[in-house]
């Protein structure tokens, strides 16, 4: 009887998870490119970037603040996280901005409070390298460079609710600067996990993500000077217009195959976007007493495998692997690699430091 309740109240939760947004599962293409804030939809984990970001059920920990800010309630005391990725890769070093379109650095830290509550912290920063100045009058620059910097802040929080459902909010300061203008804002991810089963091996989750007010950028560099007569001149400020952040709807659930050490899991996630292609992610997870783990993924959008229907640089296939060392008192000590293809470039390219005290 109390496996027949599990079913039935996970069934309830997804019915009513699907319905308020099942207008939204037509897509939003013609929208595509009209979103700014773009690098939002970036994920710069190693993990869970390894299989296309699959397991917005199953996400444990500390990457949870990307996926589903609910697995964040997973984290058994405190959990640290460095990370570098090698964006849209072109050239032959890896992880260096004059041989990438971006070099993004990353840094997350979780800490358990209470008997049920966790606190996040993550922290993305996207270096472009140096860009040269140009002018109306100087096209080919020769006055020095500038270095664009993209910033997001997460501050998360999550929650056991019961033995089955976990949950947990997300606030996001975002910042894009460069020497003269910038834009600044702030976005809200909220999300919900349910775990059932007989070896809790069925999950259930739903993460909301990027809701927030428009941006739009301010400074120098939007005023010129004019002239208001022959003999007055004044300093002309442009309004810049404003632009919505790329919010998107994931839904998605997970199983479990137990057999001595070993574990098999499989994924699969439908994303809902606002401001383009809606798109489904599979994916699968194979681990060696949770010391070993590999992974690979899918992500399937309408026209990704045509050059001339394709909106994105991503190709779909994507891969990484993990080794988990153990260090003692409960103190583990991860390594963990994901690879994503793309067309153009030559891949995007991320590894990372895991630290469980």
């Amino acid at each position: 009887m109390k496996q027949i309740n599990n079913w039935i109240k996970a069934t309830t939760i997804i019915a009513l998870m699907m319905l308020p947004f099942q207008e939204g599962f037509a897509g939003n293409e013609q929208r595509s490119g009209q979103a700014g804030a773009s690098e939002l939809l970036i994920n710069p984990w190693a993990r869970t970037s390894g299989w296309a970001g699959a397991n917005v059920a199953g996400v444990r920990g500390l990457e949870g603040i990307y996926s589903n800010v609910a697995g964040l309630a997973f984290t058994q005391k405190t959990e640290l996280i460095f990370t570098q990725t090698s964006w849209l890769q072109y050239g032959s070093k890896m992880f260096d901005a004059n041989s990438s379109v971006s070099n993004i650095s990353s840094f997350g830290f979780a800490q358990k409070v209470g008997e049920s509550g966790v606190l996040g912290f993550a922290v993305m920063s996207m270096d472009f390298g140096e860009v040269e100045i140009t002018t109306v009058d100087l096209p080919d620059g020769g006055i020095g460079t500038y270095s664009p910097k993209f910033i997001n802040m997460a501050i998360s929080y999550a929650k056991v609710f019961s033995n089955s459902i976990y949950g947990g909010v997300t606030v996001k300061m975002i910042s894009e600067q460069i020497s003269n203008t910038g834009a600044n804002g702030v976005a809200l991810d909220a999300g919900i996990q349910y775990v059932t089963g007989k070896e809790d091996n069925l999950k259930f989750g739903i993460s909301l993500k990027n809701v927030g007010p428009r941006m739009s950028f301010t400074g120098d560099g939007l005023s010129f000077r004019g002239n208001l007569s022959d003999e007055y001149k004044m300093t002309i400020e442009q309004r810049s217009s404003e632009f919505e952040l790329p919010a998107l709807l994931n839904i998605g659930m997970s199983y479990d195959i137990n057999i001595l050490n070993h574990r098999l899991t499989g994924a699969g996630t439908f994303t809902s976007n606002a401001f383009q292609k809606d798109q489904y992610r599979l994916g699968c997870e194979y681990a060696y007493n949770e010391m070993f783990m590999v992974r690979t993924g899918y992500t399937y959008e309408d026209g990704i495998r045509t050059p001339s229907t394709r909106t994105t640089a991503l190709r779909g296939p994507s891969a990484g692997f993990t080794v988990e060392l153990p260090m003692g008192n409960n103190t583990t000590f991860g390594l963990d690699y994901s690879y994503r293809h793309t067309d153009p470039f030559q891949g995007s390219h991320t590894i990372g430091a895991r630290i469980n005290l």
